[in-house]
């Protein structure tokens, strides 16, 4: 089971979500999207809460009331973060999360430190965090049935892309052998051939 929550703080609205337990999350973690930001409190068991960024969107375009709302999320689906003042909140690219054997379920590292970001939380801000539990819902997704549905998309846009370009580039190179046969054609029928044709003419007239 998942929970979603609507981030209206900015329009339109994001999604943010999260795993039911430790399962959920450990699917979330083998299936997640790239488009996918990991959001969890720093050095303290928590929630694992996500966000899909928008296509052309970067982890550095997320809006700062956005974080904030994920911030104080995870922050308050943590029992002993809820508790804590100036807790540190981690987030990074779901392609940044590193699962090894040794790892318990739910748990992970990272493939490169320096492209983990923090934020710092004061305080819970329950405006805030009953803002979003105002539109908490749950789903039963298929994890994996939706990433390769999302891997398959992918695949076709990028064919089809390829075909396009191809297609142009077909298409560029016939104008350019069009416009050489031109040159070509233009150059042998110039005003110096055609006085060439001329003088030959002439030597042959019998008059």
């Amino acid at each position: 089971m998942v929970y979603y929550f609507e981030s209206n703080v900015v329009s339109p609205p994001v999604t943010l979500f999260m795993g039911f337990d430790k399962n959920e999350n450990e699917d979330l973690i083998r299936w997640g999207w790239p488009e996918d930001v990991w959001f969890h409190v720093d050095k303290v068991s928590s929630a694992h809460v996500y966000l899909r960024l928008r296509p052309g969107q970067t982890i550095d375009d997320i809006p700062s009331a956005v974080l904030e709302d994920a911030a104080q999320l995870v922050k308050a689906n943590s029992i002993n973060g809820n508790k804590m003042n100036d807790v540190g909140i981690v987030y990074t690219m779901w392609s940044n999360l590193k699962k090894t054997p040794g790892m318990e379920v739910g748990q992970v590292g990272f493939h490169k430190e320096k492209e983990v970001r923090r934020i710092q939380v004061a305080k819970r801000i329950n405006e805030i965090v009953n803002r979003l539990n105002k539109t908490k819902r749950e789903e039963h997704p298929d994890f994996r049935a939706e990433r390769e549905k999302r891997d398959r998309l992918e695949r076709e846009d990028k064919k089809q892309s390829l075909r396009e370009q191809k297609k142009k580039e077909e298409e560029e190179e016939k104008r350019r052998r069009e416009d050489a046969e031109l040159r070509s054609y233009n150059s042998l029928m110039s005003s110096d051939n055609m006085a060439k044709y001329d003088d030959g003419n002439e030597s042959d007239d019998f008059m």
